[in-house]
């Protein structure tokens, strides 16, 4: 058979799925109806996972009842939501994460410099203070956690300012 140039027939066990596409090359294949997170593709306005691979099934989405339904319904909204994975959410620092951290850390760095027992931060006294005057005040964790994940931070500050005023 080589001999006269003829090839044998396909074989019929290769799958047609498309191996090498990923969920950014069907966004900008299909424009603004898709988004990417996560590594998952998602329909802008349904709010469900689509198959990337197979462009049967986002074309079968987009010709469907539900879709045209659901996308008049989300431009009537004039609202953008894009559902998100829940990793890139929890990966995400809002301002009052932010915000909550620094509380935390300033008040570590006032005790250490008034040479005040991380453990007064304990008192009933000082809790109900903390939680009526203080913004983020009630999050301000107990002297064990302080000690523990906030305490090295300012250890570490404190030597580095040391460090660069000797030189």
């Amino acid at each position: 058979m080589e001999r006269f140039g003829v090839k044998s027939a396909p074989s019929r066990n290769r799958s047609k799925t498309a191996l090498y596409v990923t969920p950014q090359d069907r966004v900008s294949e299909f424009g603004s109806e898709l988004h990417e997170d996560g590594g998952k593709l998602f329909c802008t306005s349904c709010n469900v996972v689509l198959n990337h691979v197979r462009k049967s099934a986002i074309n079968d989405h987009l010709k469907s009842k539900t879709h045209t339904k659901r996308k008049a319904e989300f431009e009537e909204q004039n609202v953008r939501k894009k559902q998100r994975t829940l990793t890139a959410s929890l990966q995400c620092n809002s301002t009052g994460q932010t915000e909550k951290t620094s509380v935390i850390q300033d008040f570590v760095k006032m005790c250490l410099e008034a040479n005040i027992p991380l453990e007064k931060a304990d008192h009933p006294s000082v809790r109900a203070f903390l939680s009526r005057y203080v913004k983020n005040g009630s999050s301000i964790p107990k002297a064990d956690q302080l000690r523990k994940a906030y305490l090295p931070d300012g250890y570490d500050n404190e030597n580095q300012l040391i460090n660069t005023e000797d030189r």
